[in-house]
């Protein structure tokens, strides 16, 4: 009986850090494309950014709408002076979103004309397999 509870013990342990394998590499790759992703909206390339974002982004706001929101919202903070990275976490369910594969990622960034902000961009798994931003936040 001890033994069998080992195996299943040890099992288990296989099976946790299989998933967390698995999440360690979606992270890995969510975070590359959010800073992609970043680099276009840094550069005011905000209709690109919209381009190449999740349908579900792309289904909440329109193209000119986040042109529009993004000039008045990122452009005054100024050129970006650092971003570093200060969490990335897995998910798979989120407040208002379909279930899916989904990282927040949230950097403390510092812009010319504000010294202190955190950006959250939230990557998702989009249905080509491809690591797409489905979210975007300045706090």
């Amino acid at each position: 009986m001890k033994a069998t509870a080992a195996l299943v013990a040890a099992a288990l342990s296989v099976v946790n850090l299989s998933a967390r394998a698995n999440d360690n590499e979606a992270i890995a790759k969510a975070q590359a494309a959010a800073t992609k992703w970043l680099a276009q909206i840094d550069g005011t390339r905000y209709g690109p950014s919209w381009d190449e974002a999740a349908a579900l982004f792309k289904a909440a706001v329109t193209k000119s709408d986040w042109e529009k929101s993004m000039a008045a919202v990122r452009a005054p903070l100024g050129a970006l002076k650092v971003r570093t990275l200060k969490s990335g976490n897995f998910m798979r369910t989120l407040p208002g979103a379909p279930d899916g594969a989904y990282v927040v990622i949230q950097y403390e960034t510092t812009f010319a004309n504000k010294a202190s902000a955190v950006e959250t961009v939230t990557p998702m798994l989009d249905k080509d397999g491809a690591w797409r931003i489905s979210g975007y936040y300045i706090r």
